[in-house]
Order: structure tokens, then C-alpha cells, then sequence
């Protein structure tokens, strides 16, 4: 897929997210809260293609989400974070300066990782750096996904959206991911350990 694409394929579903929102509950609050919820699922989906598929770089990615999938999934949740910083400025939701802190950083990690590969495709950044930025990243990020559904399923962000049920289905798919990821690294490096 051409990096245009997958970028208009983003904005469309990011509009199915917001008339899903609306749809479903309204244009108060509570179809705002409702289109972060949804916007930060379709994050979680596209994140989910990228920690699941860029250790084996090949095509199928790129195909999915083109040469720039770090960048992809960047726009994506910048648009999943306005709706956030919308939802939680005119909520008056508390702001928690731990978890702003750790929001903080792995935006910074998703805003940058779209340059640093861009200077590793031009040679400015060398494979083993490249692949060691590239893992902090990933986890990280997958982290911040896991302990955002944790906190959930713990009921420690009480007004947040949706059902338990939903916070647990989302942490157990985070969990999943990861297990996936280890099982396939290790299957992979053994591979390639007997080649």
C-alpha cells in the first residue's frame, strides 16, 4: 500500500469512529469519551500489525500499512490524542502526572520513530542502533497499551468509558500480543540460528 493509502484509509476510519461515537451516544461528553475510546481501539489495531509484524520485515506490513507504517500509526494517534486532550479539557477529567509522564514519553517515542527510521532508509542510522530504538519503542508503547487496560480492569479510572468486560477483552488482546511477539521472536531466532 503507497503511503497516501494507508493515510486516507486513517482518515476514513478515524470519521467511522467519530459517526460511531456520535451514533452511538450522542454529541454530549459522552460520544466524545466514546470517540477516544474507539479512536484509541483503532490505534491499539494498528500498533497490533506493527509489534506483531516489523521483526520480519517483509512486504506484508508495508503492504498493509506502506513503507512508512511508523509514521502511519503516528498520525493515527495524534488524532486519537486530540480527541484525548479534547476530551479531558472539557471533562475537567483529573490529570494524573505519573501517567501524563509516561503518556508523554511514548508520545515522544511515536512522534520520533517515523524520523529515526527515515534516517535509518538513508543509511544515517545503522541496523543495530536502528533495531535497538526500534525495540524500545515497540515495547514501551506496548506498555503503555497494557497498563492503560490494567488500570482499567483494576477500576482505578473510574470514569472511564465503557464495560469491564471491554477493559478486560482489551487487556487480555494486549497480553495476547505480547506472548505472540516472544513465541515468534523465539521461533525466528532459532530459525535463523539453524540456517
Amino acid at each position: 500500500m503507497k503511503f497516501r493509502q494507508a493515510v486516507l484509509l486513517i482518515v476514513v476510519l478515524e470519521v467511522v469512529v467519530v459517526l460511531l461515537g456520535l451514533w452511538n451516544y450522542g454529541a454530549g461528553l459522552e460520544g466524545l469519551q466514546a470517540v477516544t475510546r474507539f479512536s484509541g481501539r483503532s490505534s491499539l489495531a494498528i500498533f497490533s500489525l506493527i509489534f506483531l509484524l516489523h521483526h520480519q520485515k517483509g512486504a506484508f506490513l508495508k503492504s498493509l500499512l506502506s513503507n512508512d507504517y511508523f509514521f502511519v500509526f503516528a498520525i493515527a494517534h495524534g488524532i486519537h490524542l486530540i480527541e484525548l486532550l479534547s476530551f479531558v479539557y472539557i471533562s475537567h477529567a483529573p490529570v494524573i502526572p505519573y501517567r501524563v509522564a509516561g503518556g508523554f514519553l511514548a508520545y515522544s517515542f511515536i512522534f520520533a520513530m517515523p524520523f529515526v527510521m527515515q534516517r535509518h532508509k538513508l543509511g544515517k542510522i545503522r541496523e543495530r542502533p536502528f533495531s535497538i530504538l526500534a525495540n524500545v519503542y515497540l515495547y514501551y508503547v506496548w506498555l503503555i497499551f497494557f497498563m492503560t487496560y490494567f488500570s482499567r480492569v483494576q477500576g482505578k479510572v473510574p470514569h472511564a468509558g465503557g464495560s469491564h468486560g471491554e477493559h478486560v477483552a482489551g487487556m487480555v488482546w494486549v497480553l495476547l500480543l505480547l506472548t505472540i511477539n516472544l513465541t515468534e521472536r523465539i521461533f525466528f531466532t532459532e530459525k535463523v540460528k539453524k540456517n
